[in-house]
């Protein structure tokens, strides 16, 4: 099928300026891209849309979904483990409701079931069930016992050789990318973000299992020995980093074309805004949501200003966070951080496709045809995306999600 998009304000995920332009869809990739109030006035298509001026842009990329954390817009979770059924039940919506909020691509960043993303991935990837483009994982990693005392299964196993069984386990399964979680975390043991949960032997066996496997890794790093070690192991992609000291910045600029960072802004925002019943107490994720802010407040902009490719995506599924906010980490990063909402827009699109390993991303020629057509300017106000209503089209792959009104069908 073609699919013709004309006079539309194209945002083309690179970061420059709107263009007014029109762009022609054949088969699931980009055909042609041209610019000016008449472009592509000639081509004839099965399908038209008429833009309207509106923008159109690529489709978002989350750099750190947990489908496995249930809560959504559409249902919110009070409890976090769910019985496996349900927990299927939450992914298989999950995925559905960012694709309905413009996200067409996703980077897992951990599950709470085994198996559950693989599979979730060949259905929608077969047209089973609607979701974006998924980098599937399993199971979240941290090790037990002491080092050099081998125990546990192979999520949680010690020693180089339990992080090579890990690894091929995963690749056996499917996954893509396995998260490693190589700091603690303050906002459920106050104090343990400076804690390191793996021996350099053990990251650097990992890092060389996935590397022949062809795998990646995702890493839950805060101080700097973390984030030393993740980068030590080839790590793809490096989450929050909050306690990262100056020499530890020195070394992720000096790194910066070899992974990406993804702040994860998110659950910070939503945690320091959250006003829970009595029963629950989030005293202690208020109090490390506020201190990680400040110190990222500061880093984000650094590593930025070093060319450090930096990514939206902030643990999204929280009761307090919910699935379907994702777009908010936009706006985070505007307000938080220093971004033009030109350059947030980047980070979620260009930048998310670069970390996908996929033609996406960008609105080029020969790319996948994951678009959106946006009632509004997102380059002046990214909040627009916030809104689902004003996401008039969603294209995944040249497919409509969700077609536009304003649509002529030919032939």
């Amino acid at each position: 099928m073609r699919t013709l998009i004309r006079d539309v304000s194209i945002f083309d995920g690179s970061g420059s300026a709107l263009q007014t332009g029109s762009v022609l869809v054949d088969g699931e990739r980009i055909a042609r891209v041209a610019y000016g109030d008449d472009a592509l006035a000639g081509e004839t298509a099965d399908v038209t849309i008429d833009g309207r001026g509106k923008t159109l842009m690529p489709g978002l990329v989350d750099a750190h979904t947990h489908l496995t954390w249930g809560s959504s817009v559409e249902k919110i979770y009070h409890q976090f483990i769910l019985p496996p059924d349900e927990l299927k039940v939450a992914a298989w919506r999950n995925a559905r409701v960012l694709l309905d909020h413009g996200f067409t691509s996703i980077y897992s960043a951990g599950a709470l079931g085994d198996m559950i993303e693989p599979e979730l991935a060949q259905a929608i990837a077969a047209g089973e069930t609607p979701g974006p483009r998924m980098v599937p994982s399993t199971l979240e990693r941290s090790p037990e016992g002491d080092e050099g005392v081998e125990t546990g299964d192979v999520f949680n196993g010690r020693g180089p050789d339990a992080m090579r069984q890990f690894v091929s386990y995963c690749k056996d399964e499917g996954v893509q990318s396995i998260k490693l979680v190589v700091s603690g975390e303050d906002a459920l043991k106050p104090g343990s973000a400076m804690q390191v949960l793996y021996t350099r032997e053990e990251m650097l066996a990992a890092g060389e299992a996935t590397r022949e496997a062809g795998m990646w890794i995702a890493t839950h790093a805060y101080s700097p020995e973390a984030i030393g070690l993740a980068l030590d192991a080839g790590a793809r992609i490096l989450y929050h980093c909050s306690f990262a000291d100056a020499a530890t910045v020195d070394r992720m600029a000096a790194d910066k074309d070899k992974f990406f960072y993804a702040p994860g802004p998110g659950v910070s925002v939503a945690a320091i805004e959250a006003n829970p019943p009595p029963h629950v107490d989030m005293t202690h994720m208020k109090a490390s949501a506020h201190e990680r802010m400040g110190l990222e407040g500061k880093l984000v902009p650094e590593l930025k200003a070093r060319g450090v490719r930096i990514l939206t995506g902030g643990d999204y599924g929280f009761p307090f966070n919910p699935h379907g906010r994702n777009a908010r980490d936009l706006e985070h990063f505007v307000q938080y951080f220093g971004f033009t909402p030109a350059e947030a827009l980047r980070s979620a699109t260009q930048y998310g496709g670069e970390l996908m390993g996929f033609e996406v991303g960008l609105v080029k020629e020969g790319w996948l045809a994951d678009l959106l057509l946006v009632d509004g300017d997102p380059t002046a106000n990214v909040a627009v995306l916030q809104d689902k209503d004003r996401l008039k089209m969603i294209m995944k792959g040249g497919a409509f999600h969700k077609a536009p009104a304003e649509i002529e069908t030919t032939g």
